[in-house]
């Protein structure tokens, strides 16, 4: 079945068409990674877009569920250079298209991905559309140009109502505005006491749950967009020990005065270098994002610059000057991979203990 993909100026690509027969309209997007696309699949970050992978095989290794980032997929559409029609693997449990034609997602296999990925640098992120070959161009490109991208994404992938995972270390309270999988599986490696709670949580909504620490998730979309949790983080901020991947970094950053803005084609893959100023060092980190935080604008306020990335300079890591709270960019949950900076979440650990020794020494002195 052979099937277009036409982009709102107009550029046409055709080729073969696998899981889903649907059409659909999205955000045409790219990611760099070489391997990971069953995360990329299930990464609730994807909602509403339509991912190019840049890596000419994909499917090779079939689908399993211990790999999903979520229950329910948010993207809207798969394009590639080469689809493996038979996947081998001894995790394998279906093919990546059943799994496409049972959860409703359309593939587009055997077009020139290196030149979508092309001009998508060099044009930015565009709107695009899946269509059958009677399609007419024209009018395609018409209903793009007019019709907008929602704005709702948070909202269609976070959790409706809270939900915990026992343990008996820490209380995390984990704010979902689009978690991973694989943040909710690191804090309880660590065996932390987590409750899941909805991206519309109040502030007195978590004091009631009496966390040592509270966790911001991922998400999709524009961080502005979140007013609702804006301001819970300026209720939040300095209470107890706070951690935030992602969206929840820039939502942090809003909410203590800074200023984010949608990056040209963003950063998605599991391949970006990110060094840390303060030791110099350098992690190869996982990424999925379309806004950042503005350099220039975390001058003057109570937040300082911890990371950068090395490919264009973009913050990648905020803490707070006086309070212990701290946030990255990329995704130390390494779903996928590598795992460079797995040990931000031992941080997050250690904070939340001295946080609680300051506590017990502030009752034995009173």
């Amino acid at each position: 079945m052979m099937r277009q993909l036409i982009l709102e100026d107009g550029t046409v690509f055709v080729g073969e068409g696998f899981g889903s027969e649907v059409e659909t309209t999205g955000e045409i997007v790219f990611t760099t990674g070489m391997t990971g696309y069953q995360e990329v699949l299930t990464d609730p970050s994807y909602c509403g877009q339509i991912v190019t992978f840049t890596f000419p095989l994909v499917g090779n290794y079939g689908i399993n569920l211990e790999d999903f980032e979520s229950i329910v997929p948010a993207v809207h559409g798969l394009i590639v250079k080469e689809y493996a029609e038979h996947p081998s693997n001894f995790r394998n449990k279906m093919s990546l298209d059943q799994y496409c034609k049972d959860k409703g997602i359309p593939g587009l296999a055997g077009i020139d991905t290196r030149m979508l990925t092309k001009k998508l640098r060099e044009v930015g992120t565009m709107k695009g559309k899946f269509c059958s070959m009677e399609a007419n161009v024209d009018d395609v490109v018409a209903e793009l140009t007019n019709t907008p991208l929602f704005t709702n994404h948070v909202e269609r992938v976070s959790t409706q109502k809270p939900y915990r995972s026992p343990g008996r270390g820490h209380r995390v309270v984990l704010v979902d505005f689009g978690m991973k999988h694989g943040i909710l599986r690191e804090l309880t490696n660590r065996k932390c006491d987590v409750t899941v709670v909805p991206y519309n949580v109040s502030a007195k909504e978590i004091f009631l749950l009496a966390p040592d620490g509270i966790m911001l998730s991922n998400g999709p979309g524009d961080p502005k967009d979140v007013q609702v949790a804006i301001e819970m983080i300026k209720e939040v901020v300095g209470k107890v020990p706070l951690f935030g991947i992602c969206l929840g970094h820039q939502l942090f950053a809003l909410a203590n005065g800074g200023n984010t803005s949608k990056l040209k084609f963003g950063h998605r893959g599991a391949n970006h270098p990110v060094k840390h100023l303060e030791t110099g060092k350098v992690a190869i980190t996982s990424q999925n994002h379309g806004y950042a935080v503005e350099t220039e604008s975390i001058e003057g306020t109570d937040l300082e610059v911890t990371h950068v990335a090395l490919n264009d300079g973009t913050v990648e890591g905020l803490k707070h000057k006086t309070y212990p709270a701290f946030t990255v960019q990329y995704h130390p949950e390494a779903s996928p991979g590598p795992e460079d900076a797995n040990y931000l979440f031992d941080e997050f650990i250690s904070m939340m203990e001295a946080q609680k020794r300051e506590g017990n020494l502030q009752c034995q002195n009173a």
